[in-house]
């Protein structure tokens, strides 16, 4: 059986019945099945029930994600946003030009969730590592916000978040900033 939330999600829409029903028959059991038959099931819902239960998964593993994070190190390794920019890993690419690269959030939390990265790490693994000489990257990336808002349709209000530290759940080591909005925020975050 789906989890309730799936249920709510997915199965309420109408024109998903069908949808629904060939990713029930292909689970059956949702907690018992194998990594790739839930992924191939997953992968059958449009995007919007793919982020609805994307997001439901997340919100219930907070503490999950937050332990995680504290585990994490800084190091110099390879990230998987270098590997992005590489295009050694697929991303759905939405802003690029030669200092900075923006793309869907694989993990969306509000209806636009955009991740804004320079393209070169330059010690800036996070915020507070950064330095003089990081203003001009720094202030790019802030400029850049403002254009992606407006590309995505969300210029009229929007969230720019700047995970600092394993406190801060920060779990990819090269300086990132998410851009979210497409529905209400509320004050306080986290």
């Amino acid at each position: 059986m789906f989890p309730s939330f799936v249920s709510q999600a997915v199965l309420q829409t109408p024109s998903l019945a069908s949808r629904a029903l060939q990713v029930k028959t292909m689970t059956m059991n949702w907690s018992h099945t194998s990594r790739d038959s839930s992924k191939q099931a997953f992968l059958l819902l449009p995007a919007y029930a793919q982020r609805k239960i994307s997001t439901a998964f997340s919100r219930k593993s907070e503490e999950e994600i937050a332990a995680a994070a504290t585990s994490m190190v800084d190091t110099d390794d390879l990230t998987v946003f270098d590997k992005i920019v590489k295009r050694e890993i697929p991303a759905n690419i939405v802003y690029e030009d030669d200092k900075v690269l923006a793309f869907h959030d694989i993990n969306p939390q509000a209806p636009v969730h955009i991740v804004l990265i320079p393209k070169i790490r330059d010690g800036l693994t996070h915020l507070s590592k950064a330095e003089l000489r990081h203003r001009d990257i720094l202030g790019h990336l802030m400029y850049t916000t403002g254009i992606i808002a407006k590309q995505e349709g969300i210029q009229d209000g929007y969230r720019v978040v700047v995970n600092n530290g394993p406190t801060a759940c920060q779990s990819v080591y090269h300086l990132h900033l998410h851009i979210i909005g497409g529905r209400q925020l509320t004050w306080p975050p986290g």
